[in-house]
């Protein structure tokens, strides 16, 4: 049977190929969606971490250190300094800015920390900023060394370049001083939008909460969620294409099939060997589609104008599951080899 079933795919190679690549699209894109869901995610964590505090620490009453942030003095900086536990505390900054990128308007995120950190990334290039006028920027943005910066009628000079720093669906960061950035965000007042902490604090200041690295992730990501609940559904309904594709490439081809189906049940085939063969057929077709999709999907990934980070595990479950909608899809055909009768193969009816 299992031979028989691999005659039949040698016979049937050209509809078998056509099912192939249909499908291996569908798996491409289904790996392309995963990787645009999870690129939001590592965007956040990137920038996040590459701040390098444990802990921000935020007005009770605010949702988060930066979307969710509610601005108050840069006088509880020091407070916060004396606190056991803490080994280096520093006020930042955040806001959404709308500058011109070559005369077209591009939003941008501004995080404002001091010069030497925490707060302040690594540089790929040149140095972080210095005063107000300075400004270090994604290489995203395309400015290099020495270039100006226009926002909000402000002149900045780069001169910092933060490699492919990004967040909330590929918009470049920018780092300013604390200074710097409470002049373009808040007129210049002393206030902050949250305090970064190294080191775990014995207590928390009244009227104020400490969250974890991953809780200022969530906030980067709130504006998304409903963008990656889409993404999500988007799959999903991509992995049942895939199953009706290799579905009905099996029905159509156990509908042909009828008369080996009477034959091998005249002759005494069991029933599940006749299955088995179906089973083999969809799990063959859907592996290879599998195959030529995770290769398909490192070719389409870099076109997307949005990061594409499709994680190992992605790759690892998709075989896994291509085998199961295989075995799934051969259901398409169990029903019709089950119940055609043996008299076929005598020429019956």
């Amino acid at each position: 049977m299992l031979t028989a079933a691999l005659r039949d795919l040698q016979w049937r190679r050209r509809r078998f190929l056509i099912a192939i690549i249909g499908t291996a699209f569908v798996f491409a894109m289904t790996l392309v969606l995963t990787g645009l869901a999870n690129g939001f995610r590592v965007e956040a964590r990137n920038t996040v971490n590459s701040f390098g505090v444990d802990h921000f620490l935020i007005q009770a009453g605010a949702v988060g250190p930066f979307l969710g942030s509610v601005p108050f003095s840069a006088s509880e900086v020091r407070a916060v300094q004396r606190i056991p536990g803490v080994q280096a505390a520093a006020p930042l900054v955040y806001a959404g800015v709308t500058a011109l990128d070559n005369g077209v308007p591009r939003t941008m995120n501004l995080f404002g920390a001091p010069t030497e950190g925490p707060g302040m990334p690594v540089m790929s290039q040149g140095r972080p900023p210095a005063n107000q006028d300075e400004i270090a920027v994604s290489s995203t943005l395309g400015r290099s060394l020495g270039d100006d910066l226009e926002i909000a009628k402000l002149q900045l000079k780069v001169v910092g370049i933060v490699e492919n720093s990004t967040v909330l669906a590929k918009q470049p960061n920018l780092f300013l001083t604390v200074a710097g950035a409470q002049r373009l965000v808040y007129g210049g007042e002393p206030v902050v939008s949250s305090i970064g902490i190294r080191g775990d604090p014995e207590r928390i200041p009244d009227g104020f909460r400490a969250v974890d690295r991953q809780s200022a992730i969530d906030d980067m990501l709130r504006p998304l969620k409903v963008a990656v609940d889409a993404i999500t559904v988007m799959a999903v309904l991509l992995w049942v294409v895939a199953a009706l594709i290799v579905g009905s490439m099996i029905y159509m081809s156990a509908l042909e099939r009828v008369r080996d189906f009477a034959v091998f049940k005249a002759v005494g085939v069991p029933t599940r060997s006749v299955l088995a063969g179906l089973a083999l057929q969809s799990v063959i077709v859907a592996t290879v589609a599998a195959v030529l999709g995770a290769l398909l999907s490192l070719v389409l990934a870099p076109l997307f104008p949005m990061r594409v980070d499709i994680p190992d595990g992605a790759f690892l479950l998709l075989p896994a599951l291509a085998i199961l909608i295989g075995l799934v899809a051969s259901g398409a055909g169990l029903r019709r080899a089950v119940t055609v009768d043996p008299a076929v193969a005598f020429g019956g009816p």
